[in-house]
């Protein structure tokens, strides 16, 4: 018999047993709520006090071995699994009759005893048992289970099920962002929400995705940051902001990209990018201890030690510590692309010193930091909305922090003389003509804002996803996002 075939009789059969049970009187569907008053691990923990104690779980039966008169089975809830025992005489013949046909997979109420059994396992004795919902298809067989990684993606119900490890990385994903929010709660910042989608694609250097709007008949497009909606909140006298959200970037996907992400920004009023390090580095290090219990990970073997403080370097050092190229001794932007082509670098003729410092970086230093490292004082071509340093006008009060090769966070003094900020508006708008699609679009509503006048404002994004995936050990960002993007089966 062909493995469809057998599937397929697997599924009448559940049906059947779902058509006999409503002829019963029986539907598990018209049941709206069961009195579940205590949860599985819970109840191991305190198993001394507990012991005797009458409760009502409820699960998942994950297990089911029937034994004549009596039965185990196993329920999963949202702690854990819990052994019950079920025997014909305790919950009656007609009620065990039905329970015996139950399946695997189907959620159940139990209502009995706390004991322990000979093999010193804590359960329930059941008293009652009542069935709440019945799972028309099995879950993935036992001892394979649910292996393949494109199913598991898109069916991440069942994942989660029968994949604890799963559950466990989203609990501490969770644990991870709480902190984030005490951090920031505790320094008096305000959470706040800005728009997703918006006339003017800007704040960040990316594809976005477009979308329309049938009222007002206007092409619109989701946001690819909050930046400039955060800065316009400080101009209008709110000091300390954030917001936690998802962006969206029609952009390549890898096992560290994903269309569709979710990222923090803040902005603190009277700070610059020396106090965002400062908070940076501290806020990962508490993320890190709720998520895993230290400050010290292990991603793919590799340890990497959040502990404060990180190692700060500029860009341009680091260019020479890796290339031994002094980039500082190169006069033009002439001299600077012809040092590119030597070393095997594409450039294109419009391409500046400041260009070229940042793909030598990409090239030759981005994959040798492993661990935490705050980049420091970025070409000012690169930084559309950081302050210049004033000692060298060239680059900007700005840093990338890494982790494991990767950028885990983007902070600037931030760029608040809405003159210099129009000029950079404009150069980006010039690469937008010459073909790149990913530059920020021109926002004249952000320009007035800042001829409103912005404070000193420090200001920082953080990639939650990939912070998670170190914190978590998780190789792809599809890990540790409940629904990736995926591609339709039909394509």
């Amino acid at each position: 018999m062909s493995e469809e075939m057998n599937l397929s009789e697997v599924l009448q059969v559940r049906r059947d047993k779902l058509k006999k049970l409503r002829e019963m009187g029986r539907d598990p569907y018209k049941i709206e709520k069961y009195d579940q008053t205590h949860f599985s691990q819970d109840i191991k923990d305190a198993f001394e006090t507990m012991e005797g104690n009458e409760v009502s779980i409820a699960g998942r039966i994950m297990a089911k071995r029937t034994m004549g008169k009596a039965a185990f089975i196993d329920i999963q809830d949202k702690q854990g699994r819990m052994q019950s025992y079920v025997r014909k005489d305790a919950i009656g013949e007609e009620e065990y009759d039905v329970f015996v046909t139950y399946d695997i997979g189907d959620i159940v109420g139990v209502k009995g005893t706390v004991f322990k059994t000979k093999q010193g396992e804590i359960s329930v004795r059941a008293t009652d048992v009542k069935l709440l919902s019945k799972s028309l298809k099995p879950l993935p067989e036992k001892w394979h289970g649910l292996k393949d990684k494109e199913l598991r993606y898109r069916q991440r119900y069942v994942d989660l099920i029968v994949n604890p490890e799963v559950k466990k990385t989203f609990i501490a994903r969770t644990k991870a962002i709480k902190a984030l929010r005490k951090y920031l709660d505790d320094r008096d910042f305000l959470e706040v929400e800005t728009p997703i989608l918006d006339s003017v694609a800007s704040g960040a250097n990316a594809r976005p995705f477009i979308t329309h709007h049938n009222t007002l008949d206007i092409d619109m497009y989701m946001r690819i940051a909050t930046e400039l909606h955060l800065k316009r909140l400080v101009v209008g006298g709110l000091d300390r902001v954030y917001e936690i959200g998802r962006l969206f970037r029609n952009e390549g996907m890898s096992p560290k990209h994903n269309p569709e992400f979710t990222t923090i920004e803040w902005y603190m009023a009277y700070a610059d990018y020396e106090v965002m390090m400062k908070m940076c580095e501290e806020v990962v290090a508490e993320m890190a201890i709720a998520a895993c219990g230290s400050t010290k990970v292990t991603f793919q073997g590799q340890e990497i030690d959040f502990t404060p403080p990180w190692r700060r370097i500029r860009m341009v050092d680091m260019v020479t510590e890796e290339t031994g190229i002094n980039f500082e001794e190169v006069e033009t932007d002439e001299e600077a692309r012809k040092i590119a082509k030597e070393k095997g670098i594409e450039v294109e003729k419009e391409m500046t010193k400041g260009d070229i410092i940042n793909l030598f970086f990409e090239e030759f230093c981005e994959e040798k930091i492993i661990q935490p490292t705050f980049v420091t004082h970025h070409p000012v071509e690169i930084s559309p909305f950081a302050k210049r340093d004033p000692e060298n006008p060239r680059y900007t009060h700005r840093f990338e922090a890494f982790a494991n090769t990767w950028e885990i966070a983007n902070a600037f003094s931030e760029l608040n003389d809405p003159l210099d900020q129009r000029e950079r508006f404009e150069a980006q708008l010039r690469k937008k003509e010459l073909g790149d699609d990913e530059t920020a679009m021109m926002d004249e509503d952000f320009l007035n804002a800042l001829e409103v006048g912005l404070p000193p404002t420090g200001g920082i994004g953080i990639g939650i996803d990939r912070l998670v995936m170190l914190l978590t050990d998780s190789p792809t960002i599809r890990d540790v996002i409940f629904f990736p993007t995926m591609k339709p089966i039909e394509k």
